[in-house]
Parts: C-alpha cells; structure tokens; sequence
C-alpha cells in the first residue's frame, strides 16, 4: 500500500466519533481536523475497540498482520482504516487486548493488564508508521496510553535511520492519569534498562507511563496555560511537578478551543427550539422542555435551574455539590445532574431525589444528546473542579447561554471572565469548598433575578468563542520548533 507522506501522526487511545470517554476524544475528533483544513498533512492511529462507533464512515484493512514484537517475537496487529472527512484514521486491532466492553475498566476497576495493552498499542502504532511508510515528521502522543511511544524513539533514533528525523511531543490532558505499573512490566516492555532512573521512566520503583512520555519527548503540551503552570507546583503536579519544572523550557500550555459545529444552540438539532445572543427567547423553551422531560415542576420555569454534567469523581467536585443541597434547595432552585462515577455518589444522588423529587433529577450514564439538552434548558452551570486541565464542559455551558459557576483553577481560570468584571461571563470562586461554591451559587441565583444584568451575561457567554484554528496555530508553532522547514512548507 502507498501511503502519502504526513506531517503529522497522532496516537490517541480515544478519538470522537469512533471512541469517547471523556475530553481527550473530543480534542482528537477536532484538532487534526483543524489541522487538515489548514494544510498540515496529519493522521491519527487508535485502538479498534470492540465498542467503536464507526456509523457512517467504513473501515477497511489496509494492513494485515503488521510486526509488533510484543509480548512475543512473532505478534503481530491488524490495521484497519477509516475516511473522517479527509481525515486518514488508523485502528490497532488485536482482539484480545481492545475487544472489550469498555475502554480501560469494569465498575470493578481498571483492566489487569491496561499496561500490556496500551506497550502493545505504541509500539503497534509506530510499526505501523514504518510499514504503511507514512514518514511521519513529529509523532504526537496523546495522555499515558500513547506516552511511551516518545520513549521508544528517543532510543531508537539513535541507532534506527527510519526514525533518526522523527520528533515528539507529548500532550498531558490530565496529570491524575499516569499508568503506573510494576518494575517487572517494564523490563517486558524493550526499553533499554538505562531508561530506568529517577530522570526516565522510574517513579518510586514504579514504571510510570506519563513521566516516560515527559522525560522523553521533545516537547510537551498541556490544555491550557494555567494547568501548565499548575502542575509544576506540588499543589497539582502529582509528584512529577520535579521533572516538568526541570523541563519547562519544554512545556507549552495550549487552550483546547470548542468544535462550535456541534456544540452551539443555534443549529443543534437535538434542541426542541434553537436559539442564539441575538434571539434568545428559544432557550426558555428549552428550559420548558427539560423540565417536562425530567418530571420536574413546572414552577421552576420561574426560577433558576442548575446544571451539572461531569463524571461522578472528586475531582469534579460532585460531593461539594451534594454537600449543599439542602441550603440550594432553600434559594426555590431546580437542580439537574448527569454522570456516572463513585457508587457512593450514584446512592446519595438517588438519596437526594427522593427528598426533593420535583426540583432535583439526577441521570445516572451519559449521552450527548442529553448533555445538549441539559445546558441549553439549565440556567447555571456548576462546575467546582478541585483541578481542571482544561475543561469543555464550561465552553459548551458558556455558548448555551448558561453561565458557570466554577473553581478558579485550569482551564477554568483561562476561560471564564467573571463577575461583576467588564466582559462577565460567569461566577469564580477560589476554594473547592461547599462554603465557597454556596456563596458563589447564590451570588449567581441573586444576579440572575436582576434580568438585564443576567441578559448582559449571558450575552457576553454566548459570544465567547474558543477558536480551534488559534488553538492548532499555536500546535503548529510547536512543531515548527522541532522541524524548522515546515513552516514554508505550511506558509507560517
């Protein structure tokens, strides 16, 4: 097969539509999007799952029994491809490692063997480079599933001439995420044993995946400025805070931008009415409709609803959102979430609308077109992150109409103006604290009974736009640092 030459060869282990978990799919199914129509030749290679979505975009082999070597010398991977609007997206097959129910865990926990299967996955994927002869010039490795595949090359490039001109950036979308594993994984992995030390891939005699991806990548991203300087400091960088300060030169924070294709009210057709900052009146038919749908009073077309979309996890801040119910409940508020997560919070949700059951609605699970539905009919968005890289969620609620209510932290911090500033957007609160969220919601709940002032805000949140051409600009500089003469090639 012959296959043309790209600049640019992503690894995810997630890329919307075909796979979605959370953020980085969304990035992923955007980005090199982005940086297709902009003239950058780019490709992204993936895990087939046996869970992936492929609808209306057909997968073919394009490469059958592709050499990877591991765990045994004679394995080998299936690459399948898939046409996304231009975009050439390869699958990694090997059914006994990704022919699976769920991506990475069972309400158990993670998958045994998540190590094996994601050593398998990078160096399937850079075979595959070689052998569909892509001649790639930077690969960028997405999170700790792809993050390996920079410390392959950084060893293989000294001696490989296939790789000597490949380069590598690593893009951290959530520091918590690391792979961590045992010593004995990494011995099986083929990284030579001096990879093994306090400035490589050893992390308290463990093989820390995300910190292999740090040490040996010639750059590395974050979602946003403020994270990038967050997880240099102990407060947030999980223990790798030392080896990302020692790297800084290296580390460049990049805000996500939002895909306004999908997410905006003005042509969602999920919507029961479709509204804009210019005619506004069809989010209170949104609002109606949510209502109606979730069996919730009517009464509360009146009053505020809040929203929460999130997973069920302490870094989302749901438990400080339960903590305060009660006194939201005082304020005459609706309150609508949706997430999965911590069996623990899934109970007490269920606990909670049993006491209020026609102000609080909670959906267990996720789907986006109940995710849609949601912040166009909320009038507020919490959102009281204890760290967010980025976040999506806020630039969604911000296009919506709903302003949030956030953590000033992340990405959070990079996106919302907040109130009463020129420009307000939404409501910033420091501590991730029920005390410090309750003082900002009802802050928010007494603003927007001032309906010119909350009209000025939402209107301010809906002309807030997060440009994604801007964020892949800002790519391009990096990669232009690692390969000078691509910027004539894409005229920067």
């Amino acid at each position: 097969m012959i296959t043309p030459p790209h600049d640019i060869v992503f690894l995810t282990s997630e890329i919307y539509p075909f796979s979605k978990s959370g953020g980085l799919a969304d990035v992923m199914g955007i980005l090199p999007l982005t940086l297709l129509r902009m003239g950058v030749r780019v490709a992204v290679i993936t895990p087939f799952y046996g869970r992936l979505s492929t609808g209306q975009y057909p997968v073919h082999l394009v490469h059958e029994n592709c050499p990877v070597g591991y765990p045994w010398p004679d394995t080998t991977a299936d690459i399948y491809q898939a046409d996304y609007h231009g975009l050439p997206v390869y699958f990694v097959e090997r059914g006994e490692y990704f022919d699976r129910r769920n991506y990475y865990c069972t309400e158990k926990g993670d998958y045994f063997d998540n190590c094996e299967r994601f050593i398998f996955f990078c160096r399937a994927a850079l075979s595959a480079i070689r052998h569909l002869d892509m001649r790639a010039r930077i690969v960028h490795a997405q999170d700790w599933h792809a993050a390996l595949a920079a410390a392959y090359l950084a060893f293989w490039r000294r001696s490989d001439p296939f790789w000597a001109g490949v380069r590598t950036v690593m893009s951290i979308h959530n520091q918590a995420f690391q792979g961590r594993f045992s010593y004995r994984l990494f011995e099986q992995s083929g990284l030579p044993l001096e990879a093994w030390n306090m400035e490589g891939v050893e992390f308290y005699n463990s093989f820390n995946l995300l910190k292999a991806g740090i040490a040996y990548a010639d750059k590395i991203t974050t979602v946003s400025p403020s994270y990038a300087r967050e997880i240099m400091t102990p407060e947030f960088g999980c223990g790798l805070e030392g080896i990302l300060s020692r790297r800084s030169a290296d580390l460049v924070g990049i805000l996500n931008g939002a895909d306004y294709s999908i997410w905006s009210p003005e042509n969602d057709p999920v919507l029961e009415c479709t509204y804009s900052a210019l005619n506004p009146d069809g989010k209170q038919a949104c609002k109606a409709y949510l209502l109606d749908m979730l069996g919730l009073s009517p009464g509360l077309e009146h009053r505020p609803v809040l929203g929460f979309i999130g997973r069920l996890r302490g870094q989302k801040g749901i438990d400080i959102v339960l903590d305060i119910v009660p006194e939201l409940m005082k304020l005459n508020v609706g309150l609508v979430v949706l997430g999965e997560g911590k069996a623990e919070y899934e109970a007490r949700l269920m606990s909670i609308m049993e006491d209020y059951p026609t102000r609080v609605s909670a959906i267990i699970g996720y789907t986006e077109e109940l995710s849609h539905v949601i912040q166009a009919g909320s009038d507020i968005f919490l959102m009281p992150s204890r760290y967010e890289p980025c976040g999506l969620t806020q630039m969604y609620s911000l296009s919506y109409g709903t302003p949030p209510v956030a953590t000033a932290v992340g990405g959070l911090r990079d996106t919302i103006v907040p109130y009463p500033a020129d420009g307000a957007n939404g409501f910033i609160f420091d501590s991730p604290s029920p005390a410090a969220l309750l003082a900002a919601a009802r802050e928010a709940v007494r603003v927007w009974e001032d309906r010119a002032a909350w009209q000025r805000i939402q209107v301010n949140a809906m002309t807030t736009r997060f440009s994604w051409e801007n964020s892949a600009r800002k790519y391009m500089d990096v990669y232009v640092s690692l390969h000078g003469d691509l910027a004539s090639q894409w005229r920067i």
